[in-house]
């Protein structure tokens, strides 16, 4: 009983992080979140099988079987939440359109520091957008700029369901050589296929807008031909960004052809694993997941 206690307490340590990650909306703390509920799931669902005397067998072994079963479980509900949004009417690529509410920062101090941080290092704001994700439900969108056009810092608000907001940064550059130079901290699943000229460098667990700026400046040092400035807009560039993403990713096979996305859904099985993959890798490693 002594040992079912503790566990019993250990069980408050989630819900405690849970309710702490209503507030900071941090991936770090809900990667914590989940493996001390798996493995409390797991180590609970032992000792409660030995305290009942369901099955006679060693504890570590029935938490190994507790841990594969909810391995199991939560495989199960991912397969079926990617296969609803594959049929679903959301939009994988979702188109930006300018906002002009005058609402793209929330009014929080931690959000108003970061934008007196990017006007302290030269960037200054070019657009603010939005798009819609489905149910009246908008991502926001501020888009800077350095002053010689060859970086944009793209920060993405993500409202949550707890009804806390996160922040997110995506950092463009363009080579001379037309190649497309990205880092961001995006911890949105994706598992498709980026195109050929794109080198993308994804790091969901960092959260500073600081570091990640020095490591795309160390990355585009190396660019062929060094940084060209953007010729397009914002919007026009993402939009058209987005419409190269369906392209590649039906003609790779992520992605069914449009004339069969109504009746075999919108991901092909192949992308629907991809996905899972990238689904797992986020949610307990933070990290994407690679491909060959």
């Amino acid at each position: 009983m002594q040992i079912l206690f503790l566990v019993l307490i250990a069980a408050l340590l989630p819900l405690l992080l849970v309710q702490l990650n209503q507030r900071l909306a941090s991936p770090i703390v809900a990667i914590a979140e989940r493996w001390l509920r798996w493995i409390i799931i797991s180590a609970g669902g032992a000792q409660l099988c030995r305290n009942l005397d369901l099955i006679d067998r060693p504890l570590w072994v029935l938490a190994i079987a507790g841990f594969i079963c909810w391995f199991l479980v939560e495989t199960l509900y991912n397969w079926l939440a990617i296969a609803a949004l594959s049929v679903s009417p959301l939009p994988l690529f979702p188109k930006y359109a300018l906002n002009t509410s005058g609402e793209e920062w929330p009014v929080q101090p931690r959000f108003l520091k970061i934008r007196e941080w990017l006007r302290a290092q030269g960037f200054r704001q070019v657009q603010a957008l939005k798009a819609e994700v489905g149910g009246d439900i908008y991502l926001r969108v501020s888009i800077y700029q350095d002053e010689e056009a060859q970086l944009r810092v793209q920060v993405t608000f993500l409202p949550q369901n707890s009804g806390a907001i996160d922040v997110c940064y995506s950092l463009m550059s363009m080579g001379a050589d037309g190649s497309r130079s990205v880092t961001d901290n995006l911890y949105i699943p994706f598992g498709g296929f980026y195109p050929e000229n794109w080198y993308v460098d994804r790091r969901p667990c960092c959260r500073s807008l600081p570091r990640l700026l020095t490591l795309h400046r160390r990355r585009i040092a190396s660019m062929g031909g060094g940084p060209a400035p953007f010729a397009v807009e914002p919007m026009a560039d993402l939009n058209e960004s987005q419409r190269e993403l369906d392209r590649v990713n039906t003609e790779l096979g992520f992605l069914n052809p449009q004339g069969a996305r109504e009746e075999n859904g919108k991901i092909t099985r192949e992308g629907r694993y991809r996905v899972w993959k990238e689904i797992w890798m986020l949610n307990y490693l933070g990290r994407s997941a690679r491909y060959d």
